[in-house]
């Protein structure tokens, strides 16, 4: 039964989705109107790759959280679905925060999310609790399980927190529903808990998968454990992050854990620890496994601190990054856009070996929504280059800068005068290193949007952008000698 919370939502967006089409990105998702922020249940189901998201549609703030909903079978064309939960229940009043999804044996469709019932204290104090709940249905309608809540404090470990735990992500192995939550432990930092059920329903307290121990942030929300070639992977998003050199920022962040899982205790032996996305908007990830074996990832294109930031005539707030595919090299994260953004390229125009020792720019190299790839090398050995600049979405008053140290192996990209309204932390900086004396940079542009890929996916930086659309002009500088190579694609989307 649809209650009259969800149905209210779903009769929201029936009525003022059709007006908010030419606000969108081209290719990017966003909620439609209102409020996005965590992807929540990127799993395939029947065929097709459905997607949840933490959304209030009322608003363009946050509020109490609902699930939206959408498909696709092809990462870049979504099909809005009707909002699959709203906060309806005493267990899940005070939102229906983020969580998965997984095929059941029989068919069905397995939402599994945090329920947050708030309750004011005498002295005053709001306090949280938060449990894991589920939600069973055919991939349009859901209904909540009568044994709601079926994670709560009688199965968390000693010294856990009932405010902080949430989160969860489900996955099928063998006869068994695992799912890892993140949790606060009791010194006071992040951790992932490991639980295991037979049935979805009754679920049993397996192990620590990993902890933070105020080493990487406090509270780890959003984890998503996979294996990727070989190697064991957690993906966990830190609030609290203190920075540690340019590999991690402050604030909200995202942390990437690879190693080995032991089967018999759940517990992750790390090899590798780094940041996933160096830009100033990505938070919660989410991935997918796809039909033909790929790893596949999205994210929330936003932070915390800039949610208030963009432009008032606009009726979402919040998109989601483009879907990556991951993988493992040389020990390291690596993720590019999906291969099916190939498909929506338009005509190719390029050049190469471009002399650039000034400020240049390059007749029909331009655009608001374009796939560009650049390599830069020295152009005179002799005399090394100081540092290569590119300029996008740019006009006499605008744009964005992305910057290339090669005696500091750094990048760095500047939106300050990219359309924003108040005086927030606009750049970031991050290591890149040159191979073999070549820097490759590909940039994917949208309206609201830049996503950068450094030398084939060895790291990446995804950033809002809110400069006016007619912003398309791109132009390069350097302070000495550099060769450029340039293949820029406008996207075409149908």
């Amino acid at each position: 039964m649809i209650s009259k919370a969800l149905q209210k939502a779903r009769d929201f967006e029936k009525k003022y989705l059709p007006y908010t089409h030419s606000e969108q990105p081209a290719f990017h998702l966003t909620g439609g109107i209102g409020w996005i922020n965590d992807p929540n249940g990127f799993a395939p189901y029947k065929g097709e790759y459905h997607l949840f998201f933490q959304y209030y549609p009322y608003d363009t703030k946050w509020g109490p959280m609902h699930w939206g909903h959408v498909k696709t079978r092809d990462f870049i064309h979504w099909e809005r679905l009707p909002a699959a939960l709203a906060p309806d229940t005493e267990y899940d009043r005070g939102g229906c925060f983020s969580g998965s999804a997984v095929e059941m044996p029989d068919g069905r469709h397995l939402l599994m999310y945090t329920g947050v019932r708030n309750i004011r204290r005498r002295n005053g104090k709001i306090q949280a609790f938060q449990t894991q709940c589920v939600a069973i249905g055919d991939g349009v309608d859901y209904e909540k399980h009568p044994l709601n809540p079926v994670i709560d404090a009688r199965q968390l470990p000693e010294g856990g927190s009932t405010e902080d735990f949430r989160d969860p992500k489900v996955w099928r192995e063998g006869e068994y529903y695992y799912a890892a939550i993140g949790n606060r432990c009791a010194d006071g930092s992040g951790t992932i808990l490991i639980y295991r059920s037979a049935d979805a329903l009754n679920w049993e307290y397996v192990n620590v998968l990993s902890a933070c121990h105020n080493q990487y942030g406090r509270m780890w929300e959003c984890p998503d454990v996979f294996e990727l070639d070989g190697k064991d992977v957690l993906l966990v998003s830190p609030q609290e992050m203190a920075a540690i050199g340019l590999e991690f920022h402050p604030g909200n962040a995202n942390v990437c854990l690879i190693g080995h899982v032991d089967r018999e205790s759940f517990h992750l032996m790390r090899d590798r620890v780094q940041a996933i996305d160096y830009g100033l908007d990505f938070y919660a990830p989410q991935t997918l496994l796809t039909e033909d074996g790929r790893r596949v990832m999205i994210a929330w294109m936003q932070n915390w601190e800039t949610a208030s930031c963009k432009p008032q005539e606009l009726r979402f707030m919040g998109q989601m990054t483009l879907p990556r595919e991951l993988s493992i090299r040389g020990g390291r994260l690596y993720q590019n856009p999906v291969r099916e953004l190939e498909k929506f390229r338009g005509v190719k125009i390029d050049y190469y070996n471009v002399l650039v020792n000034g400020e240049t720019s390059l007749r029909g190299i331009s655009g608001r929504c374009i796939d560009m790839t650049i390599t830069v090398r020295p152009g005179n050995e002799s005399s090394p280059y100081k540092w290569f600049r590119l300029y996008v979405a740019r006009d006499g008053e605008h744009f964005t800068l992305i910057r290339f140290r090669p005696d500091t192996s750094t990048i760095k990209v500047d939106r300050t005068h990219s359309g924003f309204p108040h005086d927030i932390v606009n750049t970031r900086e991050f290591p890149a290193r040159t191979h073999n004396g070549e820097l490759k940079l590909r940039v994917i542009m949208d309206r609201y949007s830049l996503e950068l890929f450094v030398n084939d996916g060895e790291s990446a930086a995804s950033f809002v952008l809110y400069t006016p659309v007619e912003a398309t002009a791109v132009s390069f500088s350097s302070d000495g000698a550099v060769l450029v190579d340039v293949e820029k694609y406008d996207l075409e989307m149908n």
